[in-house]
């Protein structure tokens, strides 16, 4: 880790301020008492949490921006030729990638990092929930708003903090570590690891970090996982999920309409075996379940007792964009989901389809880069088995340049003969509002799935239906 001595009178710029992880570090280190500011090409939700705290947003990317500024951190999405980046450039600034800064700001911290494909920020939550229940103040940063503190980033007094680590670029390899969960690993990211067995082998080095004193609490039902962990060199890990072997065992799970339940049996090396009975999550699908039993195996490891951590998962209110129902109307129920992989709207449908087993339930989905339906094509296409109609929206670019070989109409047809399933081709968020008026009748499920814009679309339907 690069050590980074900063002074409380140098100013700090954030290049990418709005996403989700840099807005969450940036208001952190102003808690702190840095000088912070930022930038990013238009508003969302984070930039006004950190204006709120008195951060300073410029709109654009600007080369007047940074005049003031005597330390860069930038975002992992900011290309080469931003202008801000090429003037701290020229200007000999010191520039630092988002995970060197904050490796840093908890090095004083004992740390909790949570990393895999799917499920990180929901299993970040729940963890924060239990050390927040248990008092212990933590320092949250996390890559979705936590309902209950209503941010994603939060500095606690406490010895602990708990991160969502981002895997896309190799970064989660700089965080200083204590514990660990891993939740999966899936053919996700292939454009900066080249290779799937590349992003095998970032997995098996973050797995071998985990200090003697420390643990990664790993899914063993991830085909993946179980492989790696073989290969694993320090053995300093316990294992969760629904398999017989695992150390942390879920058991009798059962799935209602706001609910999860299930008992975790523990196999520990020299220790009896033990039951925790009815654990209930206000959140639904197998998934979740998961997402849960990792919470649970990390804060046993850290000796909170069993009835704060029940206590907290059952009064757990959720994650935004984390199948969040948004409103209700006519008994028509709209939930806003962040999925935007195969595997994500498998398990957001597969879970819905447990407990609504007659119900109609309509997805809206927008792919989110070409590069990324690219490689997974056939997953997509086979991932809408659980739902009733998919209304197919167009790309939403993420800053690629358009591919002229992507066909929306073929896609749609693709979905329909692999999933077996209708596919309405949607050109923009005017004819979503018109094809609901016209065909929902009564008692649907109506989910909107994709990162770009469709959370705002599914939003904006409320005051349009």
């Amino acid at each position: 880790m690069k050590k980074i001595n900063i002074g409380k009178k140098e100013v700090i710029h954030f290049i990418g301020i709005g996403g989700i992880g840099m807005s969450g570090l940036a208001q952190i280190m102003k808690i702190m008492g840095f000088k912070v500011q930022g930038s990013d090409l238009g508003r969302n939700k984070n930039i006004e949490n950190c204006k709120k705290i008195g951060i300073k947003i410029f709109l654009g990317h600007k080369r007047s921006n940074i005049s003031d500024s005597t330390i860069i951190v930038k975002s992992s999405a900011i290309k080469n030729n931003n202008p801000e980046l090429k003037d701290a450039r020229k200007k000999k600034l010191p520039i630092f990638e988002r995970a060197e800064m904050l490796s840093n700001i908890v090095s004083f911290k004992k740390n909790i990092i949570v990393t895999g494909s799917h499920g990180k920020t929901t299993t970040t939550s729940l963890i924060a929930k239990i050390l927040l229940q248990a008092k212990l103040d933590p320092t949250i940063i996390n890559g979705g708003v936590i309902n209950s503190i209503k941010n994603n980033a939060k500095l606690g007094r406490g010895e602990w903090s708990v991160l969502e680590a981002d895997e896309s670029d190799g970064s989660f390899l700089k965080l200083p570590i204590n514990y660990s969960v891993v939740t999966n690993i899936d053919n996700e990211h292939l454009d900066f690891y080249n290779n799937f067995q590349n992003l095998k082998k970032a997995f098996i080095k973050f797995i071998n970090k985990t200090p003697p004193i420390g643990k990664s609490i790993v899914n063993c039902d991830d085909n993946v996982l179980r492989k790696i962990l073989t290969m694993s060199k320090t053995k300093n890990f316990l294992t969760y999920g629904f398999r017989n072997n695992s150390n942390y065992q879920i058991t009798n799970s059962k799935y209602n309409l706001n609910s999860s339940h299930f008992d975790l049996r523990i196999k520990l090396h020299g220790s009896k075996v033990s039951t925790i009975r009815n654990i209930i999550i206000n959140l639904i699908g197998k998934h979740n379940v998961l997402n849960a039993a990792a919470s649970v195996a990390i804060c046993m490891n850290l000796g909170i007792k069993i009835n704060v951590i029940k206590q907290a998962l059952k009064n757990f209110s959720g994650v935004q964009r984390r199948l969040t129902k948004i409103f209700i109307k006519k008994d028509i129920e709209f939930y806003d989901d962040y999925a935007h992989h195969p595997t994500e709207i498998k398990a957001v449908l597969e879970g819905l389809r447990n407990v609504y087993e007659n119900r109609k339930i309509i997805s809206i989905f927008q792919p989110h880069r070409y590069s990324r339906l690219k490689s997974l094509k056939n997953q997509f296409a086979s991932c809408f088995k659980f739902s009733s109609v998919v209304l197919l929206c167009p790309i939403y670019p993420a800053g690629e340049k358009r591919d002229l070989s992507y066909n929306q109409l073929n896609f749609g047809k693709l979905i329909s003969k692999n999933s077996k399933v209708q596919v309405i081709i949607i050109k923009n968020e005017r004819e979503i509002e018109k094809f609901l008026k016209k065909n929902l009748i009564n008692n649907e499920i109506v989910v909107g799935m994709g990162a770009g814009s469709i959370s705002k679309w599914m939003r904006d339907l409320k005051d349009k239906l």
